[in-house]
């Protein structure tokens, strides 16, 4: 059953993207139109009064878009079932079967390789390591982090998620950050800071996006979460601790800066940025010519993120970043797409065994 909107403009909007839907190979790809994109970037330019009402209405304009792509997804013809178990021949000669590469010619990866080195700097710097889960939960992925069901910022991950659902009916997600375990990191060491000591906690893992893939942009990808909280901490320790971090791994005196942006679970958030490793501010390709390269977001831990782990925000304070360990190989080693990395190239891999 249609769905009638009071706002004009989202009425119009829901009547062009259901006629455009069914012109599409990929229905799915309507989710990411830009006209769905305008109307969320349309709510904090609208009087507060305004805002529930518009949000709620675009909420289910993609509630029922949803709804249509899954109806069409579903009386799609089925494709046969490839045969993965399917033998080869044991008769072929040993000469004619495929070759495989022998143990002696394998290598680590070259982000497993950055990473143990990423991680030896932290360890250094007083933090352990926890890792990232591969399958989370709605609560973890968004209500922990102070994204409140309905919030039009959950829209702003492109989020795979599974057909098994969890104890309370929402679907299991493919995290798209690291920051899915800030709960269980808070609350796993919020006795240290009984002890007077902090929590100081890094966490690697894979993390998911509904990506259109290019050159800088990838499905899969490696994310790095800091977390530390403490007594009086500011967003002065954040930074130099970023910069500590940065100088050590690139081996060479950087400049810093960063510029406001909004992340739910953090109050201020800032994109961090840093000074150009190869052309050392004077311009190059690398960094679009700007003397500056945009590497992570990060900022001080909301209020009711510490509350959700049992932690009194106004007793403690803590900071947290997230950033992508591709982009940091990328940049130490000039590399100048994302997509090699899984893409399984020998040519690529064997660079760095």
């Amino acid at each position: 059953m249609a769905m009638n909107y009071q706002n004009q403009r989202i009425a119009e909007v829901a009547e062009t993207l259901k006629a455009r839907m069914h012109e599409l190979e990929h229905k799915a790809d309507i989710l990411k139109s830009t006209e769905l994109k305008a109307l969320y970037a349309e709510i904090p330019t609208l009087p507060a009064e305004q805002r529930g009402a518009f949000g709620k209405e675009i909420n289910a304009l993609r509630s029922e878009l949803e709804q249509m792509v899954a109806v069409e997804t579903e009386s799609a013809e089925s494709l046969p079932a490839i045969d993965v178990t399917a033998p080869f021949d044991i008769n072929v000669p040993v000469e004619k079967r495929p070759k495989l590469l022998t143990s002696d010619r394998g290598s680590k990866h070259p982000l497993m390789i950055e990473l143990e080195t990423v991680l030896d700097i932290f360890y250094r710097m007083g933090f352990t390591a926890v890792e990232s889960r591969e399958i989370d939960d709605d609560w973890h992925m968004f209500t922990s982090l102070n994204f409140p069901e309905g919030h039009p910022a959950r829209d702003d991950y492109d989020t795979f998620m599974t057909v098994q659902k969890d104890k309370n009916g929402k679907q299991f997600i493919a995290p798209a950050h690291t920051s899915t375990m800030q709960n269980r990191v808070l609350q796993r060491f919020k006795s240290n800071l009984e002890q007077g000591k902090p929590i100081a906690t890094v966490i690697p893992g894979r993390v998911f996006r509904n990506e259109d893939l290019d050159a800088r942009h990838e499905h899969t990808f490696y994310q790095l979460e800091g977390v530390y909280v403490d007594r009086g901490i500011h967003a002065g320790h954040l930074i130099a601790t970023l910069k500590t971090f940065l100088q050590e791994y690139y081996g060479k005196e950087l400049d810093v800066k960063t510029q406001p942006f909004y992340f739910p679970f953090t109050e201020p958030s800032f994109e961090f940025a840093l000074s150009c490793p190869f052309c050392d501010k004077k311009g190059c390709n690398v960094c679009s010519y700007t003397g500056w390269i945009e590497l992570l977001g990060c900022g001080m831990i909301h209020p009711n993120v510490l509350k959700m782990a049992g932690i009194d925000p106004n007793e403690f304070t803590g900071f947290a970043w997230g950033g992508g360990i591709e982009r940091l190989v990328m940049m130490k080693y000039n590399i100048e797409d994302i997509r090699h990395f899984e893409s399984a190239n020998l040519s690529f891999l064997r660079q760095f065994s």
